[in-house]
């Protein structure tokens, strides 16, 4: 899978029923690759075996476990050219796409704006840079989870540590993503990415609440 941040690792679909980092590292690079590229024919196929044919979601499993069953079942139900006509449909367009996916539109009501210039502050301190071959902004959704990405899962602990994970998440994060979740589930054509929508925002909520007891 595509890389965004230069010194990140390898994106996989890991087990999100874990509460350890890794798998935390995981999801945030999951929900990164779907909001980067639509899922390639592979990714889907892994997300399909994640849960054996035929298991059920008991009225007791957590909201997370409900959602990723969610996603599995449009993983295993569409192909990938569905999943890339939906993404170029709704996230790509030469004006304004139906949804956009930056944090500076949410956070300061257009592009470029000073949310932009605080996320370049913080991702260099960091001393993370974008990829070469990475077009979006740093306050693009993929962007701002793969660098929560590293800051779970990267080998320098005077970087990748919680409170490093807590400041960017609580200020580059969490004031915007659920107004974007609420954008996709707004659109009723777009059937693939509303548990993608989902996904995200129980996810990030589990994380935020999390947070606070730090």
């Amino acid at each position: 899978m595509s890389e965004q941040l230069k010194g990140s690792a390898t994106t996989e679909v890991g087990d999100v029923g874990l509460p350890e980092d890794l798998a935390r590292a995981d999801l945030y690079g999951l929900i990164a690759r779907f909001f980067h590229l639509p899922p390639d024919q592979e990714l889907l196929d892994q997300i399909a075996s994640s849960i054996p044919n035929g298991e059920d979601v008991q009225s007791e499993d957590a909201p997370l476990a409900k959602v990723w069953h969610s996603v599995v079942e449009v993983a295993k139900n569409n192909p990938a050219k569905a999943w890339h006509d939906e993404f170029d449909l709704n996230f790509i367009s030469v004006g304004r796409p139906n949804v956009i996916l930056n944090g500076s539109f949410y956070m300061a009501g257009h592009l470029n704006e000073k949310p932009l210039v605080d996320i370049r502050r913080a991702i260099e301190l960091f001393g993370l840079e974008a990829a070469e071959e990475v077009t979006e902004t740093e306050d693009h959704l993929s962007a701002l989870c793969e660098v929560m990405r590293y800051l779970i899962a990267g080998d320098d602990v005077e970087i990748s540590n919680l409170t490093n994970q807590k400041v960017f998440f609580n200020d580059h994060i969490r004031p915007w993503y659920d107004e974007l979740c609420d954008a996709i589930e707004g659109i009723p054509e777009m059937h693939l990415y509303h548990p993608i929508a989902a996904l995200t925002r129980e996810f990030l909520a589990i994380e935020g609440q999390s947070f606070d007891m730090i």
